[in-house]
């Protein structure tokens, strides 16, 4: 059975990871692009809020949804976490190109975060999440426990490769 309390742990987890990556930056790094076509802490600060934002749009859709069904679990942890395999972001969670303060990543952080905690928290009963499902464009149909992993797992990825930016540019 699907906790929401073990799901609402790892993403507090995976947050505060990213937290202690990004907390002491200036502004000049986290604005700082490693190489050419690379990002910046701040766009892949900027990437996890969009992303997270989608992913509980994709949550929410499937709860509503009449239409929506039950799907088998993905490995979502070997694909996410592993950094080998490169993916370009869909437009629609791809970062600005702008500079960005911390306070403003932070409250996007903040905004994405509290979004995704209040469709959880309207979450009665935990077996709609392995009753139903919404199509992720890369996996497929995931159930929508899923689509809250999704979200931890990516934090995650993101998290390696802002460590490997840090390398980088400090």
């Amino acid at each position: 059975m699907i906790e929401l309390e073990a799901l609402r742990e790892r993403l507090a987890e995976a947050r505060q990871q990213l937290m202690n990556e990004i907390q002491t930056l200036s502004f000049a790094d986290l604005n700082k692009l490693p190489g050419e076509n690379s990002w910046s802490v701040a766009q892949v600060c900027h990437h996890l809020y969009l992303a997270e934002k989608s992913f509980t749009s994709a949550l929410l859709y499937g709860l509503n949804s009449e239409k929506s069904k039950k799907a088998e679990a993905k490995p979502l942890h070997l694909y996410l976490l592993d950094r080998s395999k490169k993916v370009d972001a869909p437009s629609i969670v791809a970062p600005s190109a702008e500079s960005i303060e911390l306070e403003e990543i932070l409250n996007l952080l903040d905004e994405s975060r509290t979004f995704l905690l209040e469709v959880m928290d309207g979450i009665k009963d935990e077996t709609i999440l392995t009753e139903k499902s919404a199509k992720h464009p890369l996996f497929g149909y995931l159930p929508l426990y899923q689509w809250i992993e999704n979200v931890y797992l990516h934090d995650q990825r993101h998290i390696e490769q802002i460590k490997e930016i840090k390398s980088e540019i400090l």
